[in-house]
This record gives structure tokens, C-alpha cells and sequence, in this order.
């Protein structure tokens, strides 16, 4: 009987602490936030080609490009359905704010995407390629769509996970970015 004791012991002392583990993330961490290990750190360089522009010099995108402006990163698809949901505050937000909006068009093919731009609007600045994924993999992207804000000095800020809705731009995103701005 008494070599059942230790060893059942000891179950019940791992079970304890994973519960207590579990109960205190459970109360100090918002379920539907999904931290980023890139917050404070410099947006990771890369280079890629630009799938749209606004202006038509424009083949390719780095992020220096916005060095000194505060600026957004939106990873998005054709094929994400979250991300048609979020795309109409996109259009309407981006214009409004005069914040540059690049789009990130993570593992999707180049005609679809251009053909989801042009029958839902185009809201970004420049749109660049990452068909097999690898940039998104330097940002740590979870799932699409996630958008990053990134501060004048190439530093990313925030990450908002999920389809933006107008109650998060308006609460969220868009206080964060005026403190960027006025910084």
C-alpha cells in the first residue's frame, strides 16, 4: 500500500500546480489576445515585390520605406474569410486616417488577389506578395488577418488578431496611433 502513496502523491501535487497555473492565466490574461514576442522590437527588414501601389513607381516594398511615419501592416487573403468582414472598415478608416496602410497578401496566389482588391476596393498603400509565407513567419503570424502597428522608428507597437471591426479601430488602433503621431 505504501508504494502507491508517493507516487500518487506526487500526481496530485503536479495536478495542483497545473491548476493553480491555469487559474491564475485565466484571470490575468485576455483569452483573445495573442501576444507577439516582436512588441518594442524593429520591424523585421525584408524586401518584397509590390502587388499593388498607389503611385506606379512603386515595384517594391521595404519597410524603411516609412521610416518617420506611423504606419500599419495588414496580413490578409483572398481565400480569409475574416478578412472580408474586416476589409470594409479597412477602405473606409484607411482614407479617412491618412495612415499609411500596407498590405501584407500572405500565401495566396497574385491574380486572386489582385481580383479581390478590385471587386472589394483597395485600401492600401502598397500591397506586397508573400506567397510562401516567410514574411509572415518574420512577424509571427498566427492567423489572417492580424494587423501590427509599426511607430515612426520602425518599431512595432501593437498587434490586433482577428478582423478589425470599427469599435476596435475607433478604441483601439486608432488612440494608439494618434500617440504615435504626436510622439
Amino acid at each position: 500500500m505504501s508504494r502507491f502513496v508517493l507516487p500518487l502523491a506526487l500526481f496530485a501535487a503536479i495536478v495542483a500546480t497545473l491548476a493553480l497555473g491555469l487559474r491564475h492565466q485565466a484571470e490575468s490574461a485576455d483569452p483573445a489576445v495573442l501576444p507577439s514576442a516582436l512588441l518594442g522590437h524593429d520591424v523585421p527588414a525584408f524586401t518584397a515585390p509590390a502587388l499593388t501601389s498607389a503611385r506606379a513607381e512603386d515595384a517594391s516594398f521595404q519597410p524603411a520605406d516609412l521610416k518617420g511615419q506611423v504606419w500599419l501592416l495588414n496580413v490578409w487573403a483572398s481565400w480569409c474569410t475574416s478578412c472580408l468582414r474586416e476589409h470594409p472598415v479597412l477602405v473606409a478608416r484607411a482614407r479617412a486616417s491618412g495612415v499609411p496602410l500596407v498590405g501584407l497578401n500572405y500565401q495566396d496566389e497574385a491574380g486572386r488577389a489582385r481580383a479581390w482588391l478590385t471587386e472589394h476596393g483597395n485600401p492600401y498603400r502598397v500591397t506586397v506578395s508573400d506567397p510562401e509565407g516567410r514574411i509572415g513567419i518574420e512577424f509571427g503570424v498566427v492567423a489572417v488577418p492580424e494587423t501590427f502597428v509599426i511607430d515612426k522608428h520602425g518599431r512595432i507597437r501593437h498587434k490586433f488578431t482577428g478582423p478589425l471591426s470599427e469599435a476596435d479601430w475607433q478604441q483601439t488602433l486608432l488612440p494608439l496611433i494618434r500617440e504615435l503621431q504626436r510622439a
